[in-house]
């Protein structure tokens, strides 16, 4: 009966360290915390308290609206800031050249205009693939049968 206890005890605590080590954020959630971490800007979250910064998803409560330089981090989606979200408007299709500007369901974000890639001779099947002098683009390929 003392056996029975003394594994019981142990698996109790073995769940318990497995359950705190899991709630410990890792080296890079930690990362995540510094806004703005390119060498020129100087604002972080570091002078702030531990518990402070402390939160379950921190880019859930760090908008772009609030926090502008959060976009310009290194992973982030896109350097520009629309509807509390970082995107490219340079080749977003839900904001193309400016925030809320939707291209058509055939259309794709180049350069910050919706074009067809079917049948645009400076985008023909994907962004900045000209085709030739005389050429047409028919269906995204250039010179298409």
């Amino acid at each position: 009966m003392k056996l029975i206890k003394v594994f019981f005890v142990l698996a109790v605590a073995m769940a318990l360290i497995i359950s705190i080590a899991a709630a410990m954020p890792k080296e890079e959630e930690e990362e995540d915390l510094v806004i703005g971490s390119s060498s020129s800007s100087g604002s972080s979250l570091l002078g702030m308290g531990r518990f402070l910064t402390q939160n379950s998803n921190p880019r859930q409560q760090q908008t772009c609206n609030k926090y502008p330089r959060i976009c310009r981090a290194k992973g982030s989606p896109g350097p520009d800031c629309c509807n509390k979200k970082c995107v490219n408007v340079s080749t977003d299709r839900l904001n193309c050249g400016m925030c809320g500007e939707k291209c058509k369901y055939n259309e794709i974000c180049c350069g910050g205009k919706c074009v067809n890639p079917y049948f645009n001779k400076k985008h023909c099947g994907r962004c900045s693939n000209k085709c030739k002098k005389g050429s047409l683009c028919v269906l995204g390929i250039c010179n298409y049968a």
